[in-house]
């Protein structure tokens, strides 16, 4: 069976390389002209995400993740108002992705071309290409992401819904922190609770992949509202813009990085010193995407194609990568009969994907919108299947 795979990120690779496991004629197509890279946000580990490098890959968790021992709250004069010992781990966007990709062959990874619709019939599906290239394949699998060009086609009244905040993300070089904060931020998942806010830090993996204390980074993410309409925009334009400055010129002074910068100075003295040490924050603004279907014949979508989840479960590298198991799991049930193995696929992953967004939507409301609440509240943690699972 040939199928083709529309996306290569961690969804498309992970998808690509079970179905290859399978013994199936697997293409997956990129439209980035190069290597996707990434500035290094860090992943809450869940056994999901990495199942694939765990199990197929020959690697285990401690090469390419960091551990943190404990959970905190800090205080706003930075002092511990909540401790309790913890067993998560993390790792790098960039991590994962080298690891999944030199795992599959060079000649299965197509770079540089998009995917602009595609048509089927009783014999398969035929997916057109930017590059006017035509492939015929037996199985299409979308994983290309919240923009999803597969989804659009498929479900055009399907829209991403904004949620009226963003996220600050960046990183730091552990090494290069004050010793006092180190000791704060190195081992330990930390957080700081404020009005219609938080921030939270933790270790990750350094950009070459190392998990030597000292030469890791670490990774914070700060929740913060911005209005739809001219905030958000301005934030869209210039969440990147530091590297758009001269270089050595001042950002400007309504620049939202200068605003940041700002707002920083009042956080707890650890977590002050990690934002403002990043160089290159960088904004992602927070979407909901839930779809009536995720099967349509030979077609299906997978991933973020999917259903977008806030980030507050980390659970969305680790819902793409079940998606992809559930569907190789399905296929090689069915005996290769693609359109009933999808649709028996469909069901459980459409629970799945409705039961993470609602429950994020929960979380991410009453962080940021005058709910709040307690530090150590067990229903705030990570999980793909529920808190702490």
């Amino acid at each position: 069976m040939s199928v083709v795979v529309v996306g290569g990120s961690l969804a498309g690779l992970t998808a690509g390389l079970l179905l290859r496991d399978l013994g199936l004629d697997v293409r997956v197509y990129e439209r980035s002209a190069a290597q996707l890279e990434s500035r290094g946000a860090g992943i809450v580990v869940h056994p999901m995400a990495v199942r694939y490098l765990e199990e197929r890959g020959g690697l285990s968790l401690s090469e390419i993740s960091t551990h943190a021992h404990r959970l905190l709250y800090l205080d706003r004069d930075g002092g511990i108002a909540y401790e309790e010992p913890c067993v998560w781990s993390f790792t790098a966007w960039s991590t994962l992705y080298r690891s999944l990709r030199r795992l599959l062959e060079d000649e299965r990874y197509v770079l540089g071309d998009a995917m602009t619709s595609f048509a089927q019939d009783e014999g398969g599906v035929h997916v057109s290409f930017q590059s006017s290239r035509v492939v015929h394949c037996e199985l299409l699998v979308c994983a290309d992401g919240i923009a999803s060009t597969g989804r659009g086609l498929l479900l055009p009244q399907v829209h991403d819904e904004y949620a009226g905040y963003v996220a600050w993300r960046g990183t730091v070089s552990e090494g290069g922190l004050p010793p006092t904060t180190q000791a704060v931020v190195s081992e330990a998942i930390v957080y700081h609770v404020m009005p219609d806010s938080h921030i939270l830090t933790y270790p990750i993996p350094a950009l070459d992949g190392s998990v030597e204390p000292g030469r890791r980074l670490i990774n914070f993410v700060w929740y913060r509202n911005a209005r739809a309409g001219a905030d958000l925009e301005q934030l869209k334009t210039n969440g990147h813009a530091v590297r758009e400055q001269p270089a050595g010129a001042p950002v400007p002074e309504e620049h939202p990085l200068t605003r940041l910068r700002q707002a920083a100075r009042s956080l707890p003295g650890p977590l002050a010193e990690t934002v403002l040490g990043t160089e290159e924050p960088f904004v992602q603004p927070i979407h909901d995407v839930v779809v009536p279907r995720m099967a349509f014949g030979r077609v299906c979508l997978i991933g973020d194609a999917a259903f977008v989840a806030r980030p507050h479960a980390a659970a969305g590298t680790a819902k793409a990568a079940a998606d992809a198991w559930t569907l190789a799991e399905a296929l090689e049930a069915a005996g290769g009969d693609v359109a009933s193995s999808l649709r028996r696929w469909e069901k459980g992953q459409l629970e799945l994907g409705r039961e993470l967004v609602a429950r994020v939507r929960e979380a991410g409301d009453r962080s940021q919108f005058g709910g709040g609440w307690r530090p150590g509240d067990p229903s705030q943690r990570f999980g793909l299947y529920g808190p702490d699972r």
